[in-house]
């Protein structure tokens, strides 16, 4: 499986460079060196997966995905060997909490994508990971990304920007905790959005 993650990651790299989609990364010294922790990055297509992987390179990330992207014939094979794991989001079981808390104690990296906006799946998904990183005392990065998203924007040499936020552990304990770093993970993510279209503007003057 490492085999078929570097070789898609070497490949996605050389597209995005010859495409200029690459996404320029602000904020790098953000990622922490080494051990398990959890990325949480706004969504607005595959392109920012593809981007965020190849910016982590050579450390791989395992993405929580959707279980009905791996009932696709081929593309549920392939994603599983991109360390893909399911999650089943209209019916949670504990393999939502199990499969990435075990990850991170092996020392991995897990990505997770909530929506940078204040809808209920994405609220779902940002409780998600702070409660992952609650219970696996993990650290959660905050990410952003804007530009390219899909592959019309890659052929159209559509750029792509990232930047990562401070790590920071969950220390609130229980519901209340959870709650509470929800909203800062929100807030985090929302600030980051905003400067990072901040630093794009002043970079296209």
């Amino acid at each position: 499986m490492k085999t078929v993650y570097k070789f898609v990651a070497n490949v996605v790299k050389v597209i995005l460079k010859l495409t200029g989609s690459k996404a320029r990364v602000y904020e790098e010294q953000n990622l922490p060196k080494e051990g398990g922790f959890i990325i949480a990055c706004t969504h607005t297509g595959y392109v920012d997966i593809l981007n965020l992987g190849v910016a982590v390179c050579p450390r791989e990330i395992h993405f929580m995905a959707k279980k009905q992207l791996f009932d696709i014939k081929g593309l549920g094979w392939l994603i599983e060997r991109l360390n893909a794991f399911p999650v089943d989001r209209d019916n949670p079981g504990p393999s939502v909490i199990k499969i990435p808390s075990q990850l991170l104690k092996e020392g991995k990296v897990v990505g997770i994508f909530p929506s940078g906006t204040r809808n209920a799946e994405g609220t779902d998904l940002k409780q998600g990971a702070i409660t992952i990183a609650q219970l696996a005392k993990a650290q959660i990065v905050p990410a952003a990304y804007i530009g390219a998203s899909n592959a019309g924007d890659v052929f159209k040499r559509g750029k792509g920007y990232l930047i990562y936020g401070e790590p920071f552990y969950v220390t609130g304990k229980g519901k209340e905790g959870r709650e509470e770093f929800t909203n800062r993970l929100e807030h985090e993510l929302v600030a980051l959005t905003e400067e990072l279209e901040k630093r794009v503007a002043a970079e296209k003057k």
